[in-house]
């Protein structure tokens, strides 16, 4: 992949457009630009400058769970892995679901009963096959996808900034949200901000990536900022009240503010995000089975490629397991996703600061800042990811907290590892290209 693709495939896997970020408003207009604002500074740019410098840096397929192997050894590795995959159960339930709402709000009857389900496993089964045409496919696929999914919302902020030209608007931004409102907002903005380094984990096939990883990751973070906060301000401008807006509700506001051909546009881009971060991460998850199996710490058949070097065993059974989580809701799902995520994402920032400390002279093409600089940056994360995990507290799944299930989820780590190690590990695997 080049450095546009990679930018393409990882705006998808991170973003996909302003669709899932209706819930934002739950605290209100002004208080949610200032989030969609603020996110990108203190939790989006400094994943990305860890990303660039690392990923540059050891530019290995496996990504993240290759810098934490390094920096601490193969059982904290098999723990990052661990986290990303459990977290990839509950991440890639979300993006059926948000296909099936959006296209139920063109046709009901489409999705009604067995249907929804249906469709949820056609996307599926559409994305391990674009994925096995190779990573290059995704990439360049994603970047058409890309102009699919935005298309209207230009259209849409067009319309919103003639209307809003001819109302007041003095008290655009004085409606105020709840506490409860701008926690939740906070919660659905990080989940609509994470997943930077997702693109860590295809580095042997991207085109010099010790130069596209940091470029691709800092053009990125602007396209996806730009992308919520200028919809977010066009209903602003616009007067749209924020009691219209919940989940799946573009389409709704777009017919009322141009009519119902912009309804169905905005719904056939909901569900191109949809398809593009689906496909887009499918791609990055199922290359950590694959390492993993290449490391002898899972079976030797997850390592197999096809013609196109694509982990296609890997690509199947990371598909069964994501489509055994399509019946959650979607705030359950992220809670418990922020949770698992959050986590790995942790290892990841102590790892880029210890191999600071162990690897000084490592050859860092990019580099995120000094030692200082770089404490800092894992330090804001973290604390923005501790937050989420104490304000999911409350959220409840399968009859318990969803802090719990992730905690319980995370304590499976270990002992995976020590059967991984006593399993697998007795030989490496050779990977077979072509099978």
């Amino acid at each position: 992949m080049r450095m546009l693709p990679l930018a393409a495939a990882t705006y998808f896997m991170v973003s996909g457009g302003p669709y899932g970020i209706e819930d934002i408003l739950t605290a209100g207009y002004f208080n949610g630009l200032i989030i969609l604002l603020a996110l990108p500074l203190l939790w989006s740019l400094p994943t990305a400058l860890m990303i660039g410098e690392l990923a540059s840096a050891l530019p290995e397929e496996g990504g993240f769970y290759i810098w934490v192997r390094r920096a601490m050894g193969p059982f904290w590795g098999y723990q990052e892995a661990w986290l990303s995959l459990a977290a990839s159960i509950f991440d890639m339930a979300i993006y059926p679901t948000l296909f099936v709402l959006y296209l139920g709000t063109l046709a009901p009857t489409w999705t009604a009963g067995w249907h929804g389900l249906a469709w949820e496993l056609v996307l599926i089964a559409a994305c391990c096959v674009w994925n096995l045409l190779g990573a290059p496919a995704v990439g360049d696929g994603s970047m058409g996808l890309f102009v699919i999914l935005l298309a209207p919302f230009v259209v849409l902020v067009g319309y919103a900034a003639i209307r809003g030209a001819h109302l007041h608007h003095a008290e655009m931004f004085t409606a105020p949200g709840t506490h409860a409102g701008i926690t939740t907002a906070i919660l659905v903005a990080m989940w609509n901000f994470m997943g930077w380094d997702n693109a860590s984990t295809v580095a042997r096939e991207v085109d010099r990536p010790q130069k596209s990883y940091p470029r691709a990751m800092l053009l990125s973070t602007a396209i996806v900022t730009v992308s919520y906060v200028i919809p977010l301000a066009a209903m602003a401008w616009a007067r749209v009240p924020v009691e219209q807006f919940s989940t799946g509700s573009w389409a709704e506001v777009a017919r009322s503010m141009a009519g119902e051909w912009l309804g169905i546009a905005i719904v056939v881009g909901g569900t191109v995000t949809s398809l593009g971060m689906f496909n887009a991460l499918t791609m990055s998850y199922a290359r950590l089975p694959m390492a993993l199996a290449e490391d002898g710490l899972l079976p030797r058949v997850l390592a197999r490629r096809n013609g196109r070097g694509v982990p296609w065993v890997a690509v199947l059974a990371c598909a069964v397991a994501w489509a055994l989580a399509l019946r959650f809701s979607f705030e359950r799902l992220i809670s418990i996703d922020l949770i698992l995520y959050g986590a790995s994402l942790i290892l990841e920032f102590v790892a880029l600061v210890v191999l600071r400390l162990r690897e000084p002279s490592l050859e860092r093409p990019f580099r995120a800042g000094n030692l200082a600089v770089t404490c800092v940056i894992a330090a804001v994360p973290s604390a923005l990811i501790f937050y989420a995990m104490y304000a999911s507290r409350h959220e409840r799944m399968a009859g318990m907290p969803a802090l719990a299930l992730g905690g319980l989820i995370a304590a499976v780590g270990p002992i995976g590892y020590l059967i991984s190690k006593s399993v697998w590990s007795r030989s490496r695997p050779k990977v077979a290209v072509g099978d």
